[in-house]
């Protein structure tokens, strides 16, 4: 490398002499720097979202690369982050890529030690059974002499990032059962 070649490699040098005085832009980058390319660059498509881990509902860019989920960023158009996540937003892409994560519905028999795969459909008609007889069995038609239809056996409990059309429907659904114990996470 001759002299002239590496004073033209200096940064320094680039930045008083180029078009960058202030050394913002090309005068800073180097050689093997400006050859990287964006890991989101390769994506087919960006997914507007919102982080699902509190009531903030910071907004997500969810970039997608043969229909599978590549990188979650924070989304610069949302009012409410304006392009920031928390860390744990910041680490949400391994809700979907982690090797924790789970694909199957497993269950636990009582006083059982292992978990067992279920099929969706079993898993379903298994929840279905349970409403149906814990309601059955904690069902009041009256207290005290005074007309209830309620019943004690199930409750809910909403997570904080279920929008309000989603508990709008959670409402009316465990109303519709008879529950009176319908709680949010996000009020409590």
């Amino acid at each position: 490398m001759g002299v002239r070649t590496w004073i033209d490699s200096w940064p320094v040098y680039r930045q008083l002499k180029g078009t960058d005085p202030l050394g913002r832009g090309a005068a800073a980058k180097s050689g093997p720097s400006a050859r990287l390319t964006p890991r989101v660059a390769s994506a087919d498509r960006v997914v507007k979202s919102i982080c699902p881990y509190c009531a903030v509902g910071c907004g997500q860019n969810v970039y997608v690369q043969d229909e599978r989920v590549t990188q979650i960023e924070g989304d610069p158009d949302s009012p409410i982050s304006r392009g920031r996540l928390c860390p744990k937003g910041s680490a949400s892409l391994q809700l979907t890529t982690g090797s924790a994560r789970e694909h199957h519905v497993l269950h636990r028999r009582p006083h059982g030690t292992r978990w067992e795969r279920l099929d969706l459909d079993t898993a379903m008609d298994m929840i279905a059974d349970r409403v149906v007889e814990a309601r059955r069995a904690g069902w009041q038609w009256e207290v005290d002499e005074t007309r209830t239809r309620r019943t004690l056996g199930i409750a809910s409990l909403g997570g904080a990032t279920l929008d309000n059309e989603e508990n709008y429907l959670i409402k009316k659904l465990f109303t519709a059962l008879g529950a009176v114990q319908i709680e949010n996470q996000a009020r409590v």
